[in-house]
């Protein structure tokens, strides 16, 4: 029998609008199913409620996701309701506004039924914070979800919601999104509007999508992007929705490729080589043409994302008083961000732009460039993290994720797509990256490799 839960968000939102069946009906399906993979910090059942009732009646110009069940990362300001940005020492924070990423959701008529967890400051690629347990994969429970939009792709992977917003500086949507089979879209700089902290000065980070399929991260995205009055920087807006440009053929793509990781000397396992080149064999059936190149970033890069990288964990400081409460990464982080001079972090940002304009450069030719999403499938939980030795931490996930962060540098859209399942049923994406502003490309050409080689009906366990 076809639960609720096995809708798409889109085919869910079309539910409401045509009457059979409420947003009170959704959250309650939603909230009745028990969180055993670590994806909220914080339900909110009488606030989703209330607002799932206030939803009625449905407005004639109700968009695709209206009603729909959703759930707000632990990292973005939802007024009145508990922000622990990851952080012990964030444990009891309430914020009294609402940043823009929030006021979009509900803008778009839907309902979030909590905040998902996330690492402290989303600085880690694994999810494991003080303040909640860890975020696992549900395809196999002892494994992480990936980090740091974990919970949101936890929550989405084992039906807990049906579509989730992340956000990722370094891969932190994709990466949940490979370990938990998901679709998982950061798009390009500027996107999606970072009001009104503006405190990540960088470019690294956006928001972005989490969902089962190619057409519920559109239409995530058509809720989530968009300007507001004092962003720093924009893309410019799409034809139509992102949503129509998965009905758009693609028409024949050159594709770049490579599987040389770009941040870290690690060792690629054989199952995220075999599902990168099964999919290189998938775009060439579907009549692209794929061509190697040669690694577009050189791994002189790397120091300088990472001084970046160290100066952002330092612009996030616990509230006087609380430092001991931060985890062992985030103090030797932050030690090191606080310690490079206004001129150095100046250089850096400099140097990274650069780096940035030579790989899109390099790149500009192609319409797509295709690589592994990560080196491994999904780690046993506590595989990567090490507070004895932080340094020792963070090397080893920069081995787990060494290709997600360039996408970051460039600002060019990415998205993870679950093509490949291991033996023993773990799932593991492979990535796409298009040119800057490029969105619409990207999604016809995901919604053209889901079309080709489905997998939404594929369900973890206590599905």
């Amino acid at each position: 029998m076809t639960e609720l839960r096995d809708l798409t968000a889109l085919e869910q939102g079309d539910a409401v609008r045509r009457g059979e069946v409420s947003p009170r009906e959704l959250a309650v399906h939603y909230l009745e199913r028990p969180d055993d993979v670590g994806a909220f910090v914080t339900r909110t059942p009488e606030l989703a409620l209330a607002r799932a009732d206030a939803l009625l009646p449905v407005p004639p110009d109700a968009g695709p996701m209206y009603g729909v069940p959703t759930a707000i990362k632990d990292l973005n300001l939802t007024a009145g309701v508990r922000t622990t940005f990851g952080s012990a020492a964030y444990a009891d924070f309430v914020p009294d506004v609402s940043d823009g990423v929030t006021l979009s959701i509900e803008a778009a008529g839907m309902v979030s039924l909590g905040k998902t967890n996330t690492p402290e400051f989303g600085s880690p690629c694994y999810t494991e914070p003080e303040v909640a347990p860890p975020a696992v994969t549900p395809w196999d429970r002892t494994r992480m979800a990936g980090g740091s939009s974990g919970g949101a792709a936890a929550a989405v992977a084992a039906g807990l919601v049906a579509v989730a917003q992340g956000s990722d500086g370094g891969g932190s949507i994709r990466i949940p999104a490979s370990c938990c089979g998901l679709v998982g879209l950061k798009p390009t700089r500027g996107r999606i509007s970072g009001w009104p902290m503006y405190g990540e000065v960088t470019g690294l980070a956006t928001g972005g999508s989490l969902a089962r399929t190619v057409r519920d991260a559109a239409a995530m995205l058509d809720v989530l992007a968009g300007r507001r009055p004092g962003d720093p920087s924009w893309a410019p807006s799409p034809s139509a929705s992102f949503l129509s440009a998965c009905d758009r053929p693609p028409g024949r793509l050159l594709v770049a490729r490579f599987v040389e990781p770009v941040i870290a000397d690690a060792d690629v396992d054989p199952e995220c080589l075999q599902a990168w080149q099964d999919a290189s064999s998938l775009l060439e059936r579907l009549g692209h043409e794929v061509e190697d190149i040669a690694v577009p970033m050189p791994r002189e890069a790397v120091p300088t994302f990472e001084t970046c990288w160290a100066v952002l964990t330092a612009l996030s400081p616990a509230p006087p008083g609380s430092e001991a409460l931060l985890r062992p990464l985030t103090r030797w982080l932050a030690e090191k961000g606080r310690a490079y001079s206004g001129p150095e972090f100046g250089l850096a940002l400099g140097a990274m732009r650069r780096y940035a304009a030579d790989c899109l450069t390099v790149l500009a030719p192609y319409d797509a460039v295709l690589t592994p999403t990560l080196a491994v499938p999904p780690l046993p939980v506590g595989a990567l993290r090490d507070d004895n030795d932080p340094a020792g931490d963070f090397e080893a996930q920069k081995a787990f994720t060494p290709w997600t962060s360039a996408w970051n540098v460039t600002g060019m859209p990415a998205v993870s797509l679950p093509l490949h399942r291991t033996a023993a049923g773990l799932p593991v994406g492979v990535m796409l990256a298009a040119r800057p502003a490029e969105e619409e490309l990207l999604l016809a050409l995901s919604a053209q490799v889901e079309a080709a080689a489905p997998w939404a009906d594929r369900h973890p366990p206590g599905w």
